[in-house]
Order: structure tokens, then C-alpha cells, then sequence
């Protein structure tokens, strides 16, 4: 399920996307916490999520086979702060934090049960995706994403 959310939260505010994820068993490793390589892809669904948000339905993969346009990450970097596990939704709250001429950056915070579990920060470029070379930011999008830079940084 996603929504916007205004939970009170000291690691988010009310124009943060809040993507939720359901944390199953299977995410889970022996010690019976969430597998630590299991938390980046609850962040990219968020991302993921964020994307078909805001562009009308239209996610990674329509922006891939429908527009040409990708968008592949070129950092990521997490911290964790407190174990995951399926005993709680993972409410992922995903926040715009740059915009340049090629490249756009999230952080997004994973809170469970009013806990902050992690935080991590996320750069992609946009490419033309049959050429895989760098291209501007598509100004519909820019258009779409300024505004939410604004909002996230008032």
C-alpha cells in the first residue's frame, strides 16, 4: 500500500512518500531478523513506488521500454540503526533530496513500529536506455520533480 502520511516522525514530515511493505518470513535469515541485503530492495520498491507515485503509473519499466529513459543507480550507501522484522509493517519514507541536470537523489527512511531501522541515500543519472549514455533530466519530469524538491526542502 502506498499513501502520504503525517505520522510524527523525527526522521520525516508530511511531504515525505511513505511506500509500506509487508516483511515476511522469508525476508528473514537464521537469526530470525530481516537479511541485511534484503533492506536495499525495500528501498528501491520504495523508490520504485515514489516513481509510479508521481508519474501517473508510470514506473522504471515504462520509463524504460515506453520512454527510452533510465534511470541506474550510480551511489547508494545505507546505515542501519535497528534490526527488521515481520512482526511490523516496514513504513519506507521516500524523500527527494536533489535534482541536478542529469541526475536525481532520494533518501529514504525505514521506520517500523515508530523505530527507525535505516536511512540511505541514493543517486541515479538518467540515460537514453539503447544507447545506455547520459542524458538530461526529460523536462515533463523536471516538471514534475522541481516542485517536490521545493516542498521537501520547506
Amino acid at each position: 500500500m502506498d499513501m502520504r502520511t503525517d505520522k510524527a516522525s523525527s526522521t520525516r514530515d508530511a511531504s515525505d512518500f511513505v511506500h509500506e511493505i509487508r516483511v515476511t518470513w522469508g525476508d528473514c535469515d537464521p537469526a530470525t531478523i530481516v537479511y541485511s541485503a534484503r533492506v536495499p530492495w525495500f528501498a528501491l520498491d520504495a523508490i520504485h513506488a515514489w516513481w509510479e507515485h508521481h508519474l501517473d503509473n508510470c514506473g522504471w519499466y515504462h520509463l524504460a521500454m515506453d520512454r527510452n529513459t533510465g534511470t541506474p543507480f550510480v551511489h547508494m550507501s545505507m546505515d542501519f540503526t535497528a534490526p527488521i522484522t515481520p512482526r511490523h509493517r516496514l513504513e519506507c519514507a521516500v524523500r527527494l533530496t536533489g535534482l541536478g541536470d542529469s541526475s536525481i537523489e532520494f533518501q529514504v527512511t525505514g521506520n517500523q513500529d515508530g523505530v527507525q531501522c535505516f536511512t540511505g541515500r541514493f543517486v541515479c543519472v538518467f540515460v537514453v536506455v539503447d544507447k545506455f549514455i547520459k542524458q538530461k533530466v526529460p523536462q515533463d519530469i523536471r516538471q514534475i520533480v522541481e516542485p517536490l524538491l521545493q516542498e521537501a526542502r520547506t
